[in-house]
């Protein structure tokens, strides 16, 4: 009550005042009629309401409706006292404007005065003004321009805090050509002695060397002597500041690689020096400063040995003393594991970081679970064997009631699996299927997929697998999983009676599941004679009858949860029960129902199964007759397309070869030397081209080991069987990787391209190279092509790749699988080109590696 008695004499006073000062000066009558009403308009006119109360009128309001109302008000009286260039409340009225711009309010008419008030002398009207301007003004909008003399005045002030809010100002908004204008101004304050402009100039060079990185070398020589200063502020956004330099110039960076040691030294005072009040977090000394430094280190020792070296010591003192009961100490110690992660460290670090994140993986919070786990997920593939001693801690985040971390789980547990630990592992994973909410099972069901073709121990156990993925969440499995089954079937030849008595139980279980209805029909239609004779070995046969099995194919066909997919394989399947049972009058019965049928394609088997009964029965039986072991050329997943490149030694011409076909002039795109060299060669490719031309080309050239020249012609006709035939019984792969090390193939422009080895299993002679793609720069590199070639007396085969997007800043990886064949154990010699498009720039690169370790070819 005081203030405000005090604060209404003020202003009486301030207004007597004035009308004593304009009464007093002689005037005419004219004259005398305008001062009236100045005097009058003047007295009636009160002051406007101060920030404080504004808030808590807006505050009172009940709805969205009287708070518009309210805040409508305000702006009309704003723009009035804007419009009569009243300088006393000018500073009070861009603070209430600026408060309802914070609500989401239009405050763009505010613009001007806050450039009038940034002019003003008074300490308090630049600090209203300049807030202003960061708010309400960006680099798109040309007001912004004017204000680049009053920074410049500013940053030359007397006064240091007028400095740095000049400073603030050009670092949050400030466009490239008020960064070009004013970066000298920010380089003579960089150098200055006083903390608190240094670190604030600091800041604000950052800024200008992301808008104009051309005057970075400006702020070089200003750098040298940031990292000895003892104020933190100053250490802290100096590293800033170099971080920000080394990632955007490989010249800065491999300038400052020689300050390793003295960031090591300051990192080391920070964790040995005593409580420190100014500094002390939850009992860490500057976490931010620490933070910093560590994130500095990695990007510094990244591909640089000596650097790793340097940093080695200090990276597992800080992995083994950081405190990690408070937050504070778990953030030091991630940022300390990528670190160790990232650069060239020895192989017990990796192994310390590895084990700090399976300590995360115990943790309450669930954040620091879900970090843990998506670093764990990017380090699988370099150190699998130390990911897997946290296997069964990674297995019971399965269990987590979070989505997220249930969905990291998913994905770290399905690159853990290896051949020795399927069935471990499959068992776990189709538990969780079991359970899982419905936006995992798609997912679960695909990766169970792969992981059981990849690494299944017997055909039995691959059938079981995937039926029982089909009868627990069959309405989620790709489009591509019924035929791919159904080949699976085809080729175990042994398993066919066990199959279908499995099939037939689980179809009179439930037949919601329409892929494995699917499945079930067609192996019902093609094996329904090993069915009803009870030939299953592999358990107890059940007694069946030929009626029993048509009863249950006609439900699917007169069933309202079948689809018109379905319903077709049950007819199709009805039709070729007619060579294998008795009861075929039975079944032209059912198949000339369906010949009217509403569902044209039903319509149309059912039309042409009944010509075959009429007009072509005496082929009948061999067109029906089952179907022959199918060899898996296409399919509709990422990762069944298979290229092969089986060039073979030439040899004396034969008369019994099939007709050679020579390659066209005209259709240079199929097959073209990259290399400049005349041999041809061609490339055989087990899938059916989608277009004629751009094959996979000739990129060996001069690495052939063969004395003559290559073949002139392409067979056209037939091909040679393939490395891997008659291997689909067995596992395919031994888990032996730790006993191949991998190798860096490819490091340029920020693509690094891995290799890690496996052996195929039974045959030796054949090794399994899978490439990890992996990118280091702030953009993704897109339609990413990965090809190989090798000498003629190998055979190479290409699956095709996880994606064609190698995702920036190691955020992901693209892997793809490459099959070497190698009879005569020669060293492995290969050539790659990559070609993709990074940045809008389409980029193509030819490279060869020859530095295989000798355990992938011996």
């Amino acid at each position: 009550m005081l203030t405000s008695s005090l604060t209404a004499t003020r202003s009486a006073e301030a207004r007597r005042a004035t009308i004593l000062n304009v009464c007093s000066v002689p005037l005419s009558v004219a004259n005398r009629e305008d001062s009236t009403y100045f005097l009058v308009s003047y007295i009636r006119m009160p002051a406007p309401i101060r920030l404080r109360e504004l808030i808590r009128t807006i505050r009172t309001a009940r709805t969205q409706a009287e708070e518009r109302e309210m805040i409508q008000k305000e702006c009309a009286a704003i723009r009035s006292s804007f419009r009569e260039e009243d300088n006393t409340y000018r500073c009070r009225n861009v603070a209430k404007l600026l408060y309802m711009h914070m609500l989401g309010y239009p405050a763009h008419f505010g613009q001007l005065e806050c450039l009038k008030l940034i002019a003003s002398q008074k300490f308090t009207d630049k600090r209203i003004g300049y807030l202003g301007a960061m708010l309400l003004l960006d680099e798109r909008q040309d007001v912004h321009l004017l204000m680049t003399n009053c920074i410049k005045n500013d940053l030359n002030h007397s006064t240091q805090y007028v400095q740095g809010l000049a400073l603030c100002t050009l670092g949050c908004m400030g466009s490239s050509e008020m960064c070009r204008d004013l970066a000298g101004e920010v380089e003579k304050l960089l150098k200055t002695s006083n903390s608190y402009l240094r670190k604030k100039a600091a800041l604000c060079a950052v800024h200008v060397i992301r808008k104009v990185p051309e005057l970075m070398e400006m702020f070089l020589p200003a750098t040298k002597n940031l990292l000895s200063e003892k104020n933190h502020g100053v250490l802290h956004t100096s590293v800033v500041l170099l971080t920000e330099m080394c990632e955007r110039s490989p010249d800065m960076l491999s300038h400052f690689r020689k300050l390793v040691p003295q960031l090591v030294r300051i990192l080391k005072n920070l964790i040995m020096s005593g409580y420190s009040p100014e500094h002390d977090v939850s009992g860490i000394s500057d976490p931010f400063l620490q933070v910093r430094i560590l994130r500095l280190l990695r990007i510094l020792g990244r591909s640089d040995d000596d650097s790793s070296e340097a940093m080695n010591d200090i990276l597992a003192q800080v992995a083994t003393n950081t405190e990690t009961s408070k937050n504070v100490g778990n953030a030091i110690l991630y940022e300390t594991v990528l670190t160790i992660m990232d650069i060239k460290s020895e192989s017990g670090l990796r192994v310390l970081a590895i084990n700090i994140l399976g300590r995360f993986l115990l943790n309450n919070d669930k954040n620091i679970r879900y970090v843990a786990l998506t670093s764990l997920l990017k380090t699988v593939q370099t150190d699998h064997n130390a990911v897997q001693r946290h296997r069964s801690t990674i297995v019971d985040c399965l269990k987590d009631l979070d989505v997220s971390i249930k969905r990291r789980a998913m994905e770290l547990s399905f690159a853990l699996v290896n051949g020795n630990n399927i069935r471990g592992m499959m068992k776990e994973l189709l538990y969780f299927l079991d359970s899982c909410d419905p936006e995992f099972k798609a997912d679960c069901a695909s990766g169970v997929f792969l992981a059981a073709e990849k690494y299944a121990p017997s055909k039995r156990w691959h059938i079981d697998t995937i039926m029982r993925v089909l009868t627990t969440a069959g309405s989620y499995v790709r489009d591509d999983s019924v035929p791919n089954l159904i080949q699976l079937i085809t080729n175990s030849v042994e398993m066919h009676a066990y199959t279908v008595q499995r099939l037939y139980k689980a179809l009179l279980e439930d037949i919601s599941q329409q892929p494995l209805v699917q499945v079930s029909s067609w192996c019902i239609g093609e094996y329904g004679d090993l069915l009803v004779s009870g030939q299953c070995e592999e358990e107890e046969p059940i007694q069946v009858t030929e009626d029993e099995v048509l009863d249950v194919l006609e439900g699917l066909l007169l069933s309202n949860l079948s689809t018109p997919v379905t319903r077709g394989y049950s007819l199709t399947a009805i039709m070729k029960l007619s060579t294998r049972f008795s009861s075929v009058n039975r079944i032209k019965k059912v198949v000339s129902v369906y010949g009217s049928s509403i569902d044209v394609e039903l319509q149309q088997r059912a039309v042409e199964y009944n010509a075959l009964f009429k007009k072509y029965d005496h082929m009948r039986p061999a067109l029906l007759e089952r179907m022959p072991i199918m060899e898996k050329t296409a399919s509709n997943g990422p990762t069944e397309i298979v290229q092969t490149n089986g060039e073979t030694e030439p040899s004396a011409p034969d008369t019994k070869h099939p007709p050679l076909v020579t390659q066209p002039p005209n259709q240079a795109n199929d097959l073209l030397d990259l290399l400049g060299g005349n041999d041809v060669v061609s490339v055989i490719q087990t899938t059916k081209p989608a277009s004629a031309g751009g094959e996979l080309l000739d990129l060996l050239g001069d690495l052939s080991l063969s004395g003559g020249p290559a073949p002139p012609s392409v067979p056209s006709v037939s091909q040679p069987s393939f490395l891997l035939d008659g291997l689909s019984s067995q596992p395919l792969f031994n888990d032996i990787t730790a006993a191949i090390p991998p190798m860096t193939a490819y490091n340029k422009n920020g693509l690094k391209i891995e290799f890690t080895f496996e052996r195929a299993n039974p045959n030796p002679n054949i090794a399994v190279i899978t490439i990890h793609a992996t990118n280091i720069t702030e953009a993704d590199m897109t339609e990413f092509v990965f090809q190989a070639a090798v000498p003629k007396t190998f055979q190479l085969q290409l699956l095709s790749p996880s994606s064609n997007i190698v995702p920036a800043l190691n955020q992901g990886s693209v892997t793809q699988v490459i099959r070497v064949h190698n009879p005569q154990k020669q060293q492995l010699r290969m050539r790659v080109k990559l070609t993709y498009t990074h940045k809008g720039l389409p980029v193509q690169d030819l490279a060869e590696v020859n530095n295989f370790p000798p355990q992938s070819w011996q």
